[in-house]
């Protein structure tokens, strides 16, 4: 089998092939003897937020010493992004060897249980690949939570970043459905982490409660104060249980990533006692690509992969104050599974000079039409396509002083960001 073949293999029933619920990843790991059982780590969800706090532990953990194991989605460039070891991905070989192993399990469960789905058979394979490898890990949950397939895991540690609406189709149409779906990775006797506020913040500490779980809250028994360096990040304290770090120097953009760091620093206490030294090394080492970042100057072009309404508009607020009232251009795509609506009245919130609308190859048949974008969007608005082209020609409206941000669709920004890596 080769790579692409491999790759083939797992995305049979189609990319985006979906049955919620645990029982087949359960079922695969019982025959596979459970390895998974002798892990301990982070099992992290939220509607955002999941991925920068997840690199940022697995950054802690790794300055401690640790062997850590990261499972982060969705991957940007390529698929072995979703099974890392100490910030390395699987090797393509080492991905074809590992769903080869796991063959005859999937079979056998099948004959009972039906096809394991693509989700399925990554966390079995990355529980496969990393078991031997590791002493920890940090797991980010896929989808919503309680029907995801990495709630078969235990890790120790459960964490809810935030809850706004997403995936209402699958996880509920309000924030306490939402917030329900997410706190059930809560397993008993679990250390649980959680920056939710109102409503969610309720649903989360009653899953706790039921779960006998100790429960730290953002901004109650976990406290964080920043303060902005602009495109170079944060300057943070952060104080918990037992724990208080100073003068950490964070270099993600966001006004919403001190926050991120904040869960990501007492996941790591809940694990351990990690030294100082490496909650400092851990935080400044860490990247999250596609996250307000730069890739090109004059114009400045960034990019971010923020999907949902709640993640736009939070993002196209720091984004405005970084850029000071300078010239920003969009490059804009979207999944079908969303609503154009909701997402373009976030992607006005940014008050963009111009917008051109495209679609990424990589999210075929599932990527919405850019003519349909521009037709709904209005004024000031082009549909180019490919990519790389609706790029160029942002480039051009925003001038050697403005800005462009790629935004709405991880394919989006995982295509153009592929490209520039291409061209260093």
């Amino acid at each position: 089998m080769t790579y692409d073949e491999a790759l083939g293999y797992i995305s049979g029933l189609g990319r985006f092939a979906m049955k919620l619920g645990t029982e087949r990843t359960t079922a695969i790991l019982d025959q596979l003897g459970n390895p998974e059982r002798a892990l301990k780590g982070a099992l992290i969800a939220g509607t955002n937020g999941k991925g920068s706090t997840a690199a940022c532990l697995a950054q802690i953990l790794q300055a401690q010493g640790h062997q850590v194991g990261f499972m982060p989605k969705p991957h940007l460039i390529s698929y072995t992004e979703r099974i890392q070891v100490n910030g390395t991905p699987i090797s393509e070989q080492d991905f074809v060897n590992t769903l080869e192993e796991l063959t005859p399990t999937l079979d056998r469960v099948a004959q009972d249980l039906g096809p394991a789905t693509e989700f399925e058979m990554l966390t079995a394979m990355a529980i496969l690949y990393l078991a031997p490898r590791i002493d920890r890990l940090v797991c980010e949950v896929g989808l919503g939570g309680r029907l995801d397939a990495t709630n078969a895991l235990d890790l120790g540690v459960a964490v809810v970043t935030n809850v706004d609406l997403d995936h209402q189709q699958y996880l509920g149409d309000t924030i306490p459905k939402i917030a329900s779906e997410k706190a059930a990775i809560i397993k008993p006797n679990n250390v649980a982490l959680t920056g939710c506020k109102g409503e969610a913040l309720g649903v989360v500490e009653a899953h706790a409660t039921k779960a006998n779980a100790t429960l730290w809250r953002l901004n109650n028994e976990i406290h964080v104060e920043s303060h902005s360096n602009g495109w170079d990040g944060h300057t943070m304290k952060v104080t918990g249980p037992g724990f208080e770090h100073t003068d950490l120097h964070l270099k993600l953009a966001g006004d919403y990533q001190p926050a991120n760091a904040a869960l990501a620093i007492a996941a790591a206490h809940a694990l351990g006692h990690p030294t100082d030294s490496a909650v400092h090394s851990g935080i400044a080492a860490t990247k999250w690509p596609g996250r307000l970042q730069t890739i090109s100057m004059s114009p400045r072009v960034i990019l971010d992969g923020g999907h949902n309404p709640a993640a736009m508009t939070k993002a196209g607020a720091t984004l405005r104050e970084l850029i000071k009232g300078r010239r920003l251009v969009t490059v804009f795509a979207m999944l079908s599974e969303r609503d154009p609506n909701q997402l373009l009245a976030a992607l006005q919130t940014l008050r963009p000079q111009a917008a051109v609308f495209t679609e990424p190859k990589s999210a075929g048949d599932h990527a919405v039409k850019a003519a349909k974008l521009k037709d709904i969007y209005g004024q000031n608005a082009e549909a180019i396509t490919p990519a790389g082209k609706a790029l160029e020609r942002a480039r051009e409206l925003a001038g050697p002083d403005g800005n462009v941000l790629v935004c709405g669709s991880l394919y989006l920004v995982g295509e153009i960001l592929a490209e520039a890596e291409r061209q260093r």
